[in-house]
């Protein structure tokens, strides 16, 4: 699509253009120029805008929980898991089928 900028006008995005972007009204967009290349950049909601102190609470200490290498309640550390990866396949017992 190619449009016209004329001397006393801002330069409008075409509706067609914000659906297929999904750029909604009340979006903030920031703007990058480079070398004559505009580029458009929807700024993302921070964290604190999406959650809430205590949801942030709950992601932080699982994310502290991986940090120290346990990252499984089943394992206590990446190691171990490992480990486990490389190890032989346990079986299950098969269940028996009632005959009815």
């Amino acid at each position: 699509m190619t449009l016209v900028v004329k001397q006393k006008s801002n330069i409008v995005v075409p509706a067609s253009a914000q659906r297929k972007a999904r750029i909604r009204p009340g979006d903030r967009l920031e703007f990058l120029v480079s070398g004559g290349v505009i580029t458009i950049i929807p700024e993302l909601p921070s964290a604190r805008a999406e959650y809430t102190e205590e949801q942030r609470h709950i992601v932080y200490a699982k994310l502290e929980e991986v940090r120290q290498g346990r990252v499984s309640p089943a394992f206590a550390s990446v190691d171990d898991l490992v480990a486990s990866l490389k190890g032989p396949v346990p079986r299950r017992p098969r269940r028996k089928l009632s005959s009815k």
